[in-house]
């Protein structure tokens, strides 16, 4: 039996190591779109970005270790197509790969501002991606970040904490209010206006304006214009699904699966791209957490197990001197109670009801109460 891993993140890598740890010895390959080898995303927008780390720091696994996996690792070449029916890829350089198994964890592609990108417009998805960043950082005084959710706020704060003058635009009334509701997207505004950030939220951003071919500034919906010398747009992605066009897949807001993450017979799809069904809905997760715990369970399921991935899901984020940790499934029109600590003291976890019953759990600093919450409500880690 052999294996295609389409994907050399973390799902990907993490999928080869279960089934390297639960005895398969057969034949694997890794096919990967960038150059590097797999590597940690998280780190993008705050250590690597401040400069802390360098790149062999992000590296999931040393050369070692990969080594170990015995598996082809085959770089610098996207997937362009695929038959479902043969299980073979084809790529960007013309190689065809077939494979008895293929499991599919290409990420997420993310989302642009319409219309010619002046130099000095950025997106953050790879390292090379971080890089460039850095680089236009080290450069420039005054940052515009498009986009009000997760990415785009560690991004304000990273910027901020590394000197540059910072606004952050959004269509948004608070940061991330659509995914942790207004009262603690509230404290998340009031968290960086004190750090000296910029919010010019609430109103859509419709364009960029340039001098001589270098983004200048920032259009708003309601006419004003946001200087900038550096932008960086952060409005979400779409699940890397192009190249499975004609495939024989289900797409429909990423690769459809069943319960246990199969898309067909022979056929699975891990990480940000996977879409299956959770508690009667259709749902996809984009975190680094649910990369590693639905990976395990692909090679559970691709080794006989049948197992339906039921997970809780589970994201964190660091701004500032803030770290979130969410639990469960939280939205923005549930009932936010603070169960343990204040909110006065920046230390606080907060639970979110809805039918009369938890459906998530949010630590801000305290990450260790925060666990004995989710464990009392949503079940044991």
């Amino acid at each position: 039996m052999s294996v295609l891993v389409v994907g050399a993140s973390a799902a990907g890598l993490t999928t080869v190591e279960a089934l390297r740890r639960k005895g398969f010895r057969d034949q694997v390959t890794v096919l990967g779109a960038e150059w590097h080898p797999p590597y940690d995303r998280p780190p993008l927008s705050k250590q690597f970005l401040r400069g802390d780390w360098d790149e062999d720091r992000t590296r999931l696994r040393p050369e070692a270790m990969l080594s170990a996996l015995d598996a082809s690792f085959v770089l610098g070449d996207s997937a362009v197509a695929f038959d479902s029916g043969s299980r073979t890829v084809t790529t960007a350089s013309g190689r065809t790969l077939t494979a008895d198994a293929v499991v599919i964890a290409t990420g997420l592609t993310p989302r642009r501002l319409p219309g010619v990108q002046p130099d000095g417009v950025h997106v953050l998805r790879t390292l090379d991606d971080a890089a460039a960043l850095r680089k236009d950082f080290a450069a420039a005084k005054r940052l515009v970040v498009v986009g009000d959710g997760v990415l785009g706020a560690e991004i304000a704060a990273t910027a901020r904490k590394m000197g540059l003058a910072v606004t952050m635009a959004g269509p948004q009334t608070v940061p991330l209010e659509s995914q942790l509701g207004p009262m603690i997207g509230g404290l998340l505004a009031e968290l960086h206006r004190s750090e000296g950030v910029e919010l010019r939220l609430g109103t859509a951003v419709i364009g960029l304006t340039d001098r001589d071919g270098r983004v200048s500034g920032v259009q708003l919906a309601d006419g004003n214009v946001l200087p900038a010398e550096v932008v960086v747009v952060a409005l979400g992605a779409t699940p890397a699904t192009e190249w499975l066009s004609g495939s024989g897949l289900v797409i429909d807001n990423g690769v459809v699966c069943d319960a246990c993450c199969r898309a067909a017979d022979g056929v699975y799809a891990v990480g940000d791209v996977a879409r299956w069904p959770y508690e009667d809905v259709l749902i996809r997760l984009e975190n680094r957490t649910n990369a590693t715990e639905q990976a395990l369970c692909v090679a559970d399921n691709f080794l006989g197990a049948d197992r339906p991935y039921a997970p809780v899901p589970y994201f964190w984020t660091d701004q500032f001197a803030a770290k979130l940790q969410v639990h469960g499934r939280p939205a923005a029109d549930a009932e936010v109670v603070v169960a343990e600590g204040n909110l006065e003291d920046g230390r606080f976890v907060a639970h979110y009801r809805r039918g009369g019953r938890v459906v998530a759990v949010l630590g801000w600093n305290l990450p260790k109460q925060t666990r004995l919450h989710r464990g009392q409500h949503l079940g044991p880690a």
